[in-house]
């Protein structure tokens, strides 16, 4: 073990194979031996698929949908712990599982990491303490002294984020004076007028609203405990903070600070009572009719919280189905312990499902494609949400991610959706056309003014709420990526509309975005094996050869990247780090299968890279046809939130051993 660059202890990065690694197996092989090697690759392939191809559909519900557990980190268990401590509502059977799982979770130095193998992090490590404070353990114990000792080492709950200062606020544990404001007439700032709740992602939105409440109302509930050896110095737990340049963007934003901190001391009560209650009518009309928010948790907890604080009593219809979707986040293990999830992920697994199995050569019209394309034809949206604030005259027609979610269909899943229609032979095409033509049309109305797309929102690129104070914590906005412009740039080929002068716009922007390494950045999945793998075939959907510069820039990266086992990975340390972690990391069979896809798609099927990929896919599944997948291969912030799909071993190793077989993406419907 070695140092890295951000002073944790972990793995260095595999070293990227020679040009010589490629021929140490064997030196200028003879036609005869290439075809025996082939074939043999080939055979373990057909063996691998039929298995992973079984193993899959033994996993999708019977109403028609698959969904894998979606595990993130534990200040998702932490900070349930907290609301129901908060709200009064803790049980001994809920607290006893929660910290079973927050234990389990644990580094042997005491703190606790986002992501698997990753370094410790501070505000994870306060958040999991006192979580494990309210389920019992004593902060003598050698595990939780180990932790507080680290804690006070990175300098304490005063270094930690926002939010986790928040979470102590609440309990007295921080003074709400030395946070940052955010007050509700925030509601009141017009679409046009910087900062405005619009500027912001859906997700940021959807939890600064109820927060405007929680600030204004600046709650604290007895504590059940002193936290003082959290601190570096408990007598002065919250050392003033310098001021930036007041020339700077930063040091501007800090004066609007402390303005609004003066503001909050002289808010006329009408005008703040009327906020508030604006604030919550915006809540309310937001909420799921599952009773959750945007099908995400952390939306959810502060806005169960925001009503409370308003009068909202924990048997009102809005709480009551509030708080029951919180519990459908809970996944309870073998050994008792209970993990929260972020958010679930049924709509964006059964499509890849879909695709993955259609291209392992499943038929079309295999009765379990044809039930995941009835339950996803049911879950198109087609109502309004908030993205129409900037589209208003745009007709709905996307898909969300989560089982329900009406507000916030996003254009990733929505393009992935309809290339798993396509997929599908279904009794009533006319059903799907009509279905995938409302997707065409509202993917089409949400390119942004660049030529790209986003997640959810239209030009969803204001610098400032960036800037704010209060936002040190994961992406705030939602410009467009090159891994959601590729899926929709793949889907447009796929429905006959590469020529389109719309799509030739996102073909030109994802050219323009390419690295100079070759690769492609990956927003929403780790990193430049997700993004590149997304582009490559989108590029060949689109018409663009082979032969492309851009496409053998990208080709020798992959290639220089391929680990020496014959796998790809790339750790998260690489959205810090680029030069030292892009495309590298323990193999996975995820980002093996991504980089598989971007090669089969540049016509390298028979290079030596390819080969030894399939190796390593078909070497590494287990007997029952899956793959093992500790490490976190998805993103929800870059650094700051990462995610380990569960389903994304199984889907996409199938799709790339699929593709390999099959020469490319199954025949597409009508």
């Amino acid at each position: 073990m070695t140092a890295t660059t951000d002073g944790s202890t972990g793995a260095l990065p595999p070293r990227a194979p020679s040009a010589s690694d490629a021929t140490a197996e064997t030196t200028e092989p003879t036609d005869s031996l290439r075809t025996a090697v082939l074939d043999d690759t080939a055979e373990s392939a057909r063996r691998a698929a039929a298995r992973a191809t079984d193993y899959l559909l033994s996993l999708q519900d019977p109403a028609g949908w698959w969904k894998g557990d979606l595990e993130t980190n534990v200040t998702m268990d932490a900070e349930d712990l907290l609301l129901r401590q908060f709200l009064g509502i803790q049980d001994p059977r809920t607290t006893e599982a929660a910290g079973r799982h927050i234990r389990g979770e644990q580094r042997p130095d005491g703190t606790w990491a986002t992501f698997y193998g990753g370094p410790g992090e501070l505000s994870a490590t306060v958040e999991a303490y006192v979580a494990l404070r309210l389920a019992g353990d004593a902060p003598d114990a050698p595990h939780m002294a180990r932790a507080s000792a680290w804690i006070r080492e990175q300098g304490g709950v005063a270094a930690a984020r926002v939010f986790t200062r928040i979470w102590l606020a609440l309990f007295g544990w921080w003074k709400w004076d030395d946070l940052p404001e955010l007050p509700p007439e925030l509601l009141y700032l017009p679409k046009w007028f910087p900062l405005n709740i619009y500027d912001f992602g859906c997700w940021a939105r959807q939890t600064i609203v109820p927060l405007t409440i929680v600030s204004a109302k600046r709650p604290v509930r007895p504590a059940p405990f002193a936290l003082d050896e959290l601190h570096v110095d408990p007598r002065r737990p919250a050392p003033p903070r310098p001021l930036a340049p007041a020339t700077s963007w930063d040091g501007l934003f800090q004066r609007l600070d402390k303005a609004l901190h003066l503001y909050h001391k002289v808010a006329l009560r009408k005008l703040r009572g009327a906020a508030m209650r604006a604030a919550a009518r915006w809540i309310i009309e937001r909420q799921e009719n599952d009773g959750c928010w945007g099908g995400i948790q952390p939306p959810a907890v502060y806005s169960v919280i925001a009503l409370h604080l308003l009068g909202y009593d924990l048997d009102h219809p809005v709480l009551r189905t509030g708080l029951a979707s919180l519990d459908r986040f809970a996944v309870w293990r073998e050994d008792g312990a209970r993990m929260i999830e972020a958010c679930q992920s049924p709509v964006w697994d059964t499509c890849l499902a879909t695709i993955a199995l259609a291209d392992a050569g499943v038929p079309a019209g295999h009765p379990q494609l044809v039930k995941a394309a009835d339950w996803m034809l049911a879950e198109q949206i087609r109502r309004p949400g908030d993205w129409s604030v900037q589209r208003p005259q745009l007709p709905s027609g996307g898909w969300a991610f989560e089982f329900e979610n009406d507000n916030y269909p996003d254009i990733d899943d929505t393009a992935e959706v309809v290339l798993a229609l396509r997929r599908v032979q279904h009794p009533d095409p006319q059903r799907v056309a009509d279905a995938v033509q409302r997707a065409v049309r509202w993917n089409f109305g949400m390119q942004s003014r660049n030529g790209g797309w986003g997640a959810f929102d239209v030009d969803n690129t204001s610098p400032f709420p960036n800037r704010l104070p209060f936002c040190d914590f994961g992406e705030v906005i939602d410009p467009p990526s090159a891994d959601v412009t590729a899926h929709v740039v793949e889907m447009l080929a796929d429905v006959g509309r590469a020529h389109d002068p719309r799509t030739r716009r996102g073909i030109a922007w994802l050219l323009a975005e390419q690295e100079p390494s070759g690769a492609w950045f990956g927003r929403w999945g780790t990193n430049y094996l997700y993004g590149t793998g997304s582009v490559l075939p989108a590029l060949a959907a689109a018409g663009i050869p082979g032969s492309h510069p851009a496409v053998r820039r990208a080709v020798r990266w992959l290639e220089q990247v391929q680990n020496e086992d014959g796998g790809w990975g790339e750790d998260q340390r690489s959205y810090q780090d680029k030069e030292r972690w892009a495309g590298r990391g323990a193999s996975t069979a995820s980002q093996t299968a991504w980089a598989l896809m971007a090669l089969l798609a540049a016509g390298e099927r028979e290079s030596e890279a390819v080969r030894r990929g399939v190796r390593w896919l078909t070497g590494t599944q287990r007997d029952d046809g899956s793959w093992d997948e500790p490490y976190f291969t998805g993103t929800g912030f870059p650094w700051d939130f990462s995610i380990n799909y569960h389903l994304y071993r199984q889907v996409f190793p199938l799709t790339a051993l699929g593709r390999y077989l099959g020469g490319g993406p199954a025949a597409v419907g009508a």
